[in-house]
């Protein structure tokens, strides 16, 4: 399982969706999907069809240490793509986490735990801040997507979130990649040709070869609660995403899939049960082939006994003594340099 946090501080940059239509693509490729939503907004949990005001389990119940992200996760419309939704009780929480001695470490504990999922890919979309929501995020992820506009504005904000990076590499994930993802992307404007070369100079492979270009459709498609593969598969923004979920899986190794790709445009499944209902459960993606027919029950019963597995050592492991965890991260001022010294070689790993 590969776990994916995209992330800038800066907002209007197509974070959530490129979470949405990144998960899209990957689960139409064939991989399973878990979106977990860090935005107290809760743009992506809208974007799939859950109102946040109904929910009753959320990744506030995670950081708290209360719940599991596969307990709190719920299917969607989408075949291969769960949700870990959020409401706007993130903000609360991001202040009241800074009182608990390695409160960064909360999420990743419960990724490791959970490794045995039946995920593939974990994507988190993150706030725009620079709060302990985000510093979990990063903290347990194995690669940073920063998506950021060809603009003047965007490139300065692209520089506080390398002093992030370093500063999380530092204290808490010394293995953390980042990969720059240019998204809004318009040939017509002068100026963004321009800075794209000028971020292909200075960042050299640390920049996606595939770039998504502006696209209304993909400001339509969240209005259906569907990614852009599902809502508009032909056009030019979900061709790019495909290629971008393509570049990835060549990028993290994520090896042979679980079950063969879904045609575009065919979803199977439902939210869950936790939303205005009674009772949780760990989602389990229905492992269908191109003919719809079931591929075999003992496949999906031995998924849910991992994941009960999984759960269960996770219970022993909170009931027992907490482990020894590092300082949380200093919140300071960074002093902001130039383009021209930013350093390539700080994304070597």
């Amino acid at each position: 399982m590969k776990v994916i946090a995209v992330a800038n501080s800066k907002g209007g940059v197509a974070k959530t969706t490129t979470c949405l239509s990144l998960g899209g693509s990957l689960a139409e490729q064939g991989n399973l999907v878990l979106l977990v939503d860090l935005d107290p907004q809760a743009h992506l949990t809208s974007s799939l069809g859950v109102r946040p005001d109904e929910v009753r389990r959320t990744v506030s119940d995670v950081l708290l240490n209360q719940d599991s992200l596969a307990a709190v996760s719920l299917e969607t419309e989408v075949f291969g793509l769960d949700l870990a939704p959020a409401n706007d009780e993130l903000v609360v929480i991001d202040k009241m986490l800074y009182r608990h001695p390695g409160y960064e470490y909360r999420l990743k504990t419960d990724v490791d735990n959970g490794r045995r999922w039946l995920y593939d890919v974990v994507i988190i979309d993150c706030p725009p801040t620079f709060g302990t929501v985000t510093i979990n995020a990063l903290t347990a992820a194995d690669l940073l997507i920063v998506p950021l506009q060809c603009e003047h504005y965007a490139v300065q904000s692209l520089i506080r979130m390398l002093d992030m990076v370093r500063v999380t590499r530092r204290k808490t994930n010394a293995d953390l990649r980042y990969r720059l993802l240019v998204t809004m992307y318009d040939m017509r404007n002068k100026v963004h040709p321009m800075i794209l070369r000028h971020l292909r100079d200075h960042f050299s492979d640390a920049v996606f070869d595939n770039l998504i270009q502006v696209d209304t459709k993909l400001r339509e498609s969240p209005a259906h609660a569907v990614p852009i593969t599902e809502y508009a598969p032909k056009t030019r923004a979900a061709q790019q995403y495909r290629a971008l979920a393509r570049e990835l899986t060549a990028y993290l190794g994520l090896g042979r899939n679980r079950r063969r790709s879904i045609p575009s445009g065919r979803s199977v499944g439902r939210v869950g049960t936790d939303v205005g209902g009674s009772g949780a459960h760990p989602p389990i993606s229905r492992s269908r082939g191109e003919d719809g027919d079931a591929r075999g029950g003992e496949e999906a019963t031995g998924r849910r006994a991992d994941a009960g597995s999984a759960a269960a050592g996770r219970r022993s492991a909170e009931e027992g003594s907490a482990p020894t965890l590092t300082s949380p991260p200093d919140g300071g001022q960074r002093p902001i340099k130039p383009m021209s010294k930013v350093l390539v070689g700080d994304n070597r790993r």
